[in-house]
């Protein structure tokens, strides 16, 4: 039986989400890629065990994560029925819907039908009862909110999730999915936008949306796809993202002025004593604003490479200011 570090606790920090009493890991463990049929079962155990003797506690999931779709929740299934099936009160288990899953008109989006059917998939998947946190994965332009937020309502009602979440809504978007909320009793938990150096549109007034409301937050892509490591120090590697196909990461996003700006980072970051890996995530963690970042990883010494980010989460106000110059305006095109 894995029986877990027992100084698990003792390094990473744990923030409080929102005006909740659920307090997460200031890093979480993506299973979006890495996870799926693709990959070894041993090498994806490895990962899973070392990420909570480190303090992982939060594992984030979707139904569409693998590849292939469905096959990351069967993984995490494994490893709790295996090697965390006397842990699960020390974890916490999150997953979506809202991307396509299956095929015909009722397999994707943010319908009723749609969100309810999903996260009962997403239960056998994971041999759970229940989930710790369900998300809306994304705004649907074509269904009524009060559709949607009242699924995730009947979700935590019926006591297949105990929070409600949402994933990449607007500001806007995240207030009214909030009253609606608040008015069905169910409080709006947690929202998960992407957010990065290069990528800071949740800065023009969605954390001040989830500030006001008390609502948490954990950012996604907060290493920009890998630009922000030192893989594309030297322009772009062979077998990168950004070499291939990927739909995420193109190679013409990978400007010269680019490379220019993120060896001028990791300057940065060296003169921290980090990676610019760890300073990434320790710029997105800055200030206590967001809860958590979600990390993936491929192997153990990456995820021990990412976690070692939260021993250096402050900066100060000169380092805060190279950092903006030098992001001002790179953004991906």
């Amino acid at each position: 039986m894995y029986l877990p570090s027992a100084d698990r606790y003792t390094a990473m920090p744990y923030r409080r989400t929102g005006r909740s009493g659920l307090l997460l890991p200031a890093l979480s463990l993506g299973l979006w890629h890495n996870f799926g049929g693709d990959r070894t079962p041993e090498s994806q155990r490895q990962i899973l065990r070392r990420a909570f003797d480190l303090g992982i506690t939060h594992f984030d999931l979707a139904n569409n994560y693998g590849p292939p779709p469905g096959s990351a929740e069967l993984t995490m299934g494994r490893a709790l029925k295996t090697d965390f099936a006397h842990l699960r009160d020390e974890i916490v288990v999150s997953t979506k819907a809202g991307y396509r899953m299956w095929e015909g008109p009722y397999g994707e989006w943010g319908s009723r039908k749609y969100l309810r059917a999903s996260l009962d998939q997403s239960l056998r998947r994971l041999g759970l009862d229940h989930v710790d946190i369900f998300y809306s994965h994304r705004p649907d332009p074509d269904t009524p909110l009060e559709e949607t937020m009242g699924a995730l309502d009947t979700a935590v009602r019926q006591g297949k999730a105990l929070y409600a979440g949402i994933s990449n809504y607007s500001a806007e978007q995240t207030r009214e999915a909030a009253r609606i909320l608040n008015e069905l009793g169910t409080p709006l938990l947690i929202h998960q936008p992407r957010y990065s150096m290069l990528d800071r549109w949740v800065e023009d007034g969605l954390l001040d949306t989830l500030d006001e409301l008390g609502t948490g937050s954990v950012a996604y892509s907060p290493l920009e796809q890998g630009l922000l490591s030192d893989r594309y120090l030297r322009g772009i590697p062979e077998g990168s993202r950004a070499a291939g196909d990927s739909p995420f990461l193109s190679a013409e996003a990978v400007t010269p002025e680019l490379v220019d700006r993120l060896r001028a980072l990791d300057g940065i970051a060296r003169e921290r004593g980090q990676s610019l890996a760890q300073m990434a995530l320790a710029w997105v963690l800055r200030g206590g604003r967001v809860t958590s970042a979600v990390v993936g990883a491929s192997s153990v010494r990456q995820l021990e490479n990412s976690v070692e980010a939260v021993a250096r989460l402050e900066f100060d106000e000169a380092e805060l200011a190279r950092i903006e110059e030098l992001v001002k305006g790179a953004g991906r095109p």
